[in-house]
């Protein structure tokens, strides 16, 4: 029960931050979400974040040590990023975040965010993404090439954790249909992308200012 409420609570603390990014992006928008664009984007967050949890769970309950190193890996991928990204722009350094704050603490702050961005995107996609060589310190255009990157590669390390669960897997998971465990796995995640594409193609309060359509891109 605790497991299920926490869940819930995950995921309707990402569909706020959806929503809250959509805002933030176009502000000079009237922006109205309808029903519809919540029940996809909840059905997007809850497939992608509960197969997330479980491929991870599942692999650390075999190999202990080794989803410490997938876990930093994740984590120092998505927390460097967006310093790269920077330092490829030649951007000034951001000196606009707080008056009150010296380069130091500014820089402090710009760890923290990027602390907390490289959290996100350790289970799912993040609503707004980092980038700090804008004033606002995220990105305001719909970047359908890394999004499906993103997706694609992390399609292919939860199948590959999977896989590692399904050699190594001990006696614990003796009566447990273990090539059905990984179908539904799989499966589930690519329902969290199918929601995500409809909200983009059909639900997005915003789709009309879209340049190109995420299946045109695609």
């Amino acid at each position: 029960v605790f497991m299920v409420l926490s869940l819930l609570s995950i995921v309707y603390g990402a569909l706020r931050c959806n929503i809250l990014a959509i805002r933030i992006k176009y502000d000079d928008y009237d922006v109205h979400v309808k029903p519809a664009a919540y029940l996809c984007i909840f059905l997007w967050r809850s497939f992608e974040i509960a197969t997330r949890v479980t491929v991870l769970v599942l692999f650390g309950s075999v190999l202990r040590i080794w989803v410490f190193l997938v876990v930093l890996l994740n984590f120092l991928g998505f927390c460097l990023y967006p310093w790269v990204l920077f330092w490829l722009s030649k951007s000034p350094f951001p000196e606009n975040i707080e008056k009150e704050l010296s380069r130091v603490g500014t820089t402090i702050v710009l760890c923290l965010l990027t602390f907390l961005y490289a959290g996100i995107n350790m289970f799912c996609w993040s609503a707004a993404q980092v980038k700090l060589s804008d004033p606002d310190l995220i990105s305001k255009s719909q970047n359908w090439y890394r999004m499906t990157v993103y997706y694609i590669v992390r399609l292919m390390e939860n199948a590959f954790l999977l896989l590692m669960w399904y050699i190594y897997r001990t006696d614990f998971y003796l009566y447990v249909c273990a090539p059905m465990l990984v179908l539904q796995l799989l499966i589930g995640y690519c329902m969290g992308i199918f929601f995500m594409l409809v909200f983009y193609q059909f639900c997005h309060p915003c789709k009309k200012l879209f340049s190109s359509s995420i299946t045109e891109a695609l």
